[in-house]
């Protein structure tokens, strides 16, 4: 610390230039703020990052709404500014990114606006670049003035630095709720637990050696209260038990069951548990930017679509979504009309990899799947009258119909990938988890309750007419809602119950690097 006699001559310092700003006759340039952010990486060579240029204009904006003068002489205003820095942790960010200088000159005021500036935006709209890691697609772009929006938090925040910290990050349940979790866990010991052996499938009853170490686990973690006898190597009823628990928590099949899946998950560390934490964090601050009130929001990899109304969750159903090597997309459109009772024309891709080979070893697979052959005009082919080996340009499509993978109704949105919401005929995979069982598409359990949420009564009864016709029909919808599917494999609720979803994509741990790395 500066003793008290150098403090206030650095203030002195700062301040006697500024007498010359009132003088009318003086030039602009003679402020010596203005002076230096006009030429920021020479006057302050010293700031760390060093600026772009949208940082610099950034600056300029925020000191031009402070009368050009320095900002932090007064003690207060910097102690909590460092206070509420300090707090960043329990929203997952690293207080050590935003370090302060020691000094108090006018570089060290630039400087301290820096950092005051890039935490309120890391808080507001995620320290990562989003589109860099899991990029969302809009269907209709709104350009963001983030600039704007980080002056209006930043300006009237230095009268109440807390506050401004607190109006910056988002206020979604979702994120308030796993920020609590985080914070209370980030403090605590980790929990050690030695990995599993891989083995054969243990179902209950099974002899195991792998049992007492199995009970172990689950008690590392809570699922039971105390190391139960074990007896013979046996999974007996009351780990079968906690295992379901366990299962529940971590989106998969709760069938007591260990499989990959399952063994997978229980070898997770603790410490890699706390920072799937942080980073959905990151994510929800990523998924503030685009969340609507009134919505349809998609949790890819918890399976999982939840209707919102006025930002309060309505109604909440399972899906099945694209397979790993067949994604479903992140994006973010509107629901605007069904199509009931669809056809499906078969995707180019699935055509090639899937349906192709198949016709190619048993050409009655055609007939069997109830699947017509068109040309690129929509024209009906014979199947003696294509070339399998060199088909060209052709396409299947598959009648309405109780074998179509569609189902009785598509939920239609604008998108470039050609997905879309559907009913299914496989509607035992529900019951499965995790449940990436599609070519990208999302089916949707209890479908028409879907459909109820997104039509008037009136559209409903209309629907209902057309659906009994048996053909296909193209519906509009009067009003069309936003939808957002997005990625996410942690929340919280409101108790503290922490929910996890395989991380199907695999996702986290290039995230939890980049976070991890991120100076």
């Amino acid at each position: 610390m500066f003793k008290k006699r150098a403090f206030y001559l650095s203030i002195a310092l700062l301040t006697a230039p500024l007498v010359a700003v009132a003088d009318p006759l003086q030039s602009d340039a003679a402020n010596p703020v203005q002076q230096a952010l006009s030429q920021l990486p020479q006057t302050c060579p010293s700031l760390a990052p060093p600026v772009n240029e949208s940082t610099q204009s950034l600056l300029r904006a925020f000191y031009q709404g402070q009368n050009d003068q320095p900002v932090w002489t007064d003690a207060g205003r910097l102690s909590a500014l460092q206070g509420a820095l300090a707090q960043l942790a329990d929203d997952g960010l690293d207080p050590n990114h935003y370090k302060l200088p020691a000094t108090r000159d006018l570089c060290a005021d630039i400087q301290i606006s820096q950092q005051y500036l890039q935490a309120l935006q890391d808080l507001h709209y995620g320290r990562l670049p989003q589109a860099r890691f899991e990029p969302v697609w809009h269907a209709s772009e709104v350009p963001q003035d983030r600039q704007a929006a980080i002056l209006a938090l930043a300006g009237p925040g230095l009268q109440d630095i807390p506050g401004a910290f607190e109006r910056a990050r988002p206020q979604s349940e979702m994120y308030q709720n796993l920020r609590r979790v985080y914070a209370r866990q980030r403090q605590q010991p980790l929990e050690q637990w030695q990995p599993l052996a891989s083995g054969p499938l243990l179902r209950p009853g099974m002899q195991d050696s792998r049992v007492s170490e199995l009970a172990k686990r689950l008690v590392s973690e809570g699922y039971l209260s105390h190391q139960p006898p074990i007896i013979d190597n046996t999974y007996n009823n009351e780990l079968v038990a906690a295992v379901k628990s366990f299962q529940l928590d971590h989106s998969l099949q709760p069938d007591g069951v260990i499989g990959a899946g399952t063994l997978k998950e229980l070898n997770v560390t603790a410490a890699a548990r706390r920072e799937q934490l942080r980073i959905n964090l990151e994510r929800f601050r990523w998924m503030a930017q685009d969340f609507e009130p009134t919505s349809l929001l998609v949790n890819v990899p918890a399976a999982q679509l939840t209707v919102y109304q006025g930002g309060v969750p309505v109604w909440q159903t399972r899906t099945q979504v694209g397979r790993a090597e067949r994604q479903t997309p992140l994006l973010k459109s509107r629901v605007n009309r069904l199509t009931l009772n669809p056809t499906w024309t078969i995707p180019p891709t699935i055509f090639r990899e899937d349906k192709l080979p198949q016709i190619r070893r048993d050409p009655s697979f055609l007939s069997r799947q109830d699947l017509q052959i068109v040309d690129s005009n929509g024209q009906p082919l014979a199947a003696q009258d294509v070339d399998w080996d060199r088909p060209g340009n052709i396409l299947l499509r598959q009648g309405a119909g109780p074998r179509n993978p569609l189902g009785r109704i598509a939920i239609r949105f604008p998108n470039p990938f050609s997905v879309y919401l559907h009913d299914t005929p496989s509607q035992a995979l529900f019951s499965k988890g995790p449940r990436a069982f599609s070519s990208g598409c999302v089916r949707v359990e209890s479908v028409f309750q879907l459909r109820d949420l997104l039509v008037t009564p009136a559209e409903k009864a209309r629907t209902e007419e057309l659906l009994a016709t048996g053909l296909t029909h193209e519906f509009r919808l009067s009003n069309p809602m936003p939808i957002l599917m997005t990625y996410w494999t942690a929340q919280a609720d409101k108790e503290g119950k922490v929910t996890y979803a395989p991380d199907i994509y695999g996702h986290d741990p290039v995230l939890i690097a980049a976070l991890a790395g991120k100076k």
